[in-house]
This record gives structure tokens, sequence and C-alpha cells, in this order.
């Protein structure tokens, strides 16, 4: 890929769009609250976006990240957290807004909200536009190891293929791992009928035999050491592992996959909202926002913005999928909260139950040790006897 200087942010600081605070004494601290591996930090020549935000504004950015909604949801509810930005994704989103644990967003410190694509704004998650500004967009897919996945792939049942035993890697949240179950099952993955959410757990009960390990953002290793040759996850993830090994493929299932939106928000327990909102306003920079996912790989909602892409990732097919393509995409909608706890509680269950691949591993070397110690005592007894 080619790199794109940093210089350009000297030449927008120089230009004047963005705004110092003039106080040059950095005292003033933000805590963002992000997923793993989802912010350009510097790496491989790219733009390190939260260290041009302090140049430029003075503000010092405290960045922690999460492995998944529901943890940032934990983290939330359970108080004694400060957090000023956080970026949930949509059905978490909604969630959050219905348990008043998000504060309206003050739109006039975020003029660049004014390039946030009239696709992305009002969407079921924030109807009235009162809590969110669109960070990234992307899609859901398989991806594979073409060394040794070599049937055709096309269907999410390849994470049921027992050809790849123990080399199947499955989410660790417990909303995209049913939703898999139910796109393979012929379900709507917002339904909230139990018959079909138990024949979905009993889906992912079948599978469990044949899981690696259920993973969030240990997939990046897992997949581009070859440890594991087939997982489900998301597309802009896969645009950063293929750079580390080109023998990975990406496939939109038949069955269809999940489309999604995660947005900067401000929860109740922050005490920075003014500088918040322009760290929010400093990432919808068309500029920043094109740098940004260029290191990413997943999409931006400005159209503005893609003109600061690297031409490879502009014209990715997996990061911009053709309209016939994302006609498949489906959204997930915020449950009520007796579905997301059957769902959670089924899934624990399941991770929880003694027969998958990695247990397996244990009770095989647990006999070969048994059968070496056994084998030990006979040659002693034997030679004793002698």
């Amino acid at each position: 890929m080619k790199k794109i200087a940093l210089v350009l942010l000297s030449v927008l600081m120089l230009a004047g769009i963005f705004t110092a605070c003039g106080t040059g004494d950095y005292t003033a601290t933000i805590n963002v609250y992000n997923w793993g591996v989802y912010i350009s930090d510097g790496s491989d020549g790219y733009i390190d976006v939260n260290k041009a935000f302090t140049e430029a504004t003075g503000i010092k950015v405290n960045y922690t990240t999460f492995d998944s909604n529901e943890t940032l949801y934990t983290k939330l509810k359970s108080g004694g957290v400060s957090y000023d930005v956080i970026v949930p994704s949509d059905y978490m989103i909604g969630a959050l807004a219905a348990e008043g644990l998000l504060l309206e967003l003050d739109y006039s410190n975020i003029p660049n909200y004014q390039y946030v694509d009239e696709s992305f704004r009002g969407l079921s998650y924030d109807p009235e536009e009162k809590y969110t500004v669109p960070y990234t967009w992307g899609t859901v897919g398989l991806i594979y190891n073409t060394k040794y996945v070599t049937k055709p792939v096309d269907s999410w049942s390849l994470m049921w293929d027992e050809d790849y035993a123990g080399k199947i890697l499955m989410f660790d949240n417990p909303r995209d791992a049913f939703a898999i179950a139910e796109l393979l099952l012929g379900y709507d993955v917002n339904t909230t009928d139990e018959t079909q959410l138990q024949a979905c757990a009993d889906k992912l009960a079948e599978q469990k035999e044949l899981v690696q390990s259920y993973v969030m953002d240990q997939v990046f290793a897992q997949m581009e050491n070859e440890e594991a040759w087939v997982a489900a996850y998301y597309a802009g993830d896969y645009l950063l592992m293929r750079e580390s090994n080109e023998d990975l493929a990406f496939c939109f299932p038949k069955e269809g996959f999940n489309l999604f939106v995660d947005a900067f928000c401000i929860p109740t327990c922050s005490r920075n909202k003014a500088l918040a909102e322009q760290y929010i306003n400093f990432l919808t920079s068309p500029e920043i926002s094109g740098e940004n996912m260029s290191y990413l790989g997943y999409s931006t909602p400005l159209t503005a913005a893609r003109q600061y892409l690297e031409e490879d990732v502009a014209a990715s097919e997996i990061a911009y999928p053709s309209a016939e393509t994302l006609s498949a995409g489906v959204t997930f909608d915020t449950l009520p909260t007796e579905t997301s706890n059957f769902i959670s509680e089924a899934f624990n269950k399941i991770k929880a139950s003694g027969s998958g691949w990695s247990v397996w591993i244990f009770v095989v070397i647990g006999a070969v040790l048994v059968a070496a110690a056994v084998l030990l005592i006979l040659r002693k007894k034997k030679r004793n006897k002698y």
C-alpha cells in the first residue's frame, strides 16, 4: 500500500483548518474508549490520529480499547468510569440511549457533521440525530486461507465444515455469533422468537466441537500466522490481515451478512463534553477520515473523504462493495432486554460447555501423558522383577 505522507497534516494546520487551543501546556485530557485496532496509530508511515489531535488542539488523549459492544456496555453500567468519547455499534447505541447512558451532542461544536452523507443520518438507532456522529461503516464476512481451504467458499456453512475442525475461529460476542446462525437457518437477525433463537443456540452448540477458539482481536495473529484457517470477522480487519498474509481471502456469504455502522457518542459519565466534541469534529474532518480509513480499511461515511483515500482502498470491492452486494446486507436493531439476555445466556452456556476443540486437545494430551506414565511404571516394575 502506498503510504500517505504526514506532511499533509502540517499543510492543513498552516492552512488554518484546525484550531489550536493556544495554551500549549497540554493540561486538558479526554478519555477515549474505542474498539481495538480501530484508529490509525502512526504504524507503517500512516498518520497518528491521536497525536495529530493533541498537536492541533493541545488536548491530550487517554486512549483505551474494548473488544465487543457487550464489554463496553458492562463497563458503562458498572459505573466508576469516566469516558468522554465511546464508539459503539448501531444496535448498542439504541440500547445505551434507551437507558439514558448517552448525552445529547451540541452539533454546533461539530461543524464537520455537514460532511456526513445523508444515508448515514437519522438511522434507526438515532432517528432524531441527538447522540451520534458516524465513524465507520462496514460488513461481516468469511475470512479463509486459500492454502488450506480449497473448496468453493460462498456460505456460512463453512464454519460448520468438519474438514476444518480445530482451525475455525468464531466471534466471541453473542450478537454476531447468533446472527451467523440466524442467517444460515434463514431467520431474521432481529428475531425475538425464542423457538428460533433456541434453534440458533442448538446450531452454535453443534459447531462448538469444531471451533479452535472464540475470538475478537486475537483473530489477527491466529489468521495471519496460519494457526487458524477460517474465521468470521469484519471486512475492514480482513484488509489489515491481508497485508501480513496474502493467502487470506474474503467472502460475502450467499445467505447474507451484517451491515453495520459504528458511531461516536458521549456517555453520561463524561467530564469533558466540549473537548470530546472537538475530538469528534477532528476525526470527522474529510482529510483525517480519509487518512484514518486508508490505514484501517474500513469504510468512511463521508463522501468528501473518499478523495483522501489511498487508491487501492477506494477501489476495494471489500471496503466499498457494489450496490448489488450490499443488497444482501442486514442491519442489527436494538433487541428487547429479554431477548438480549436470552442470547447472552445461551451463548455463555455454549462456550462454557466442555466439548470444544481446545478441550479435546487437553484430553488427548492428558491421555498421552497418562499412557506415558503407565508405560514408565510398567518398565520400572519389569526391570525390578528381573
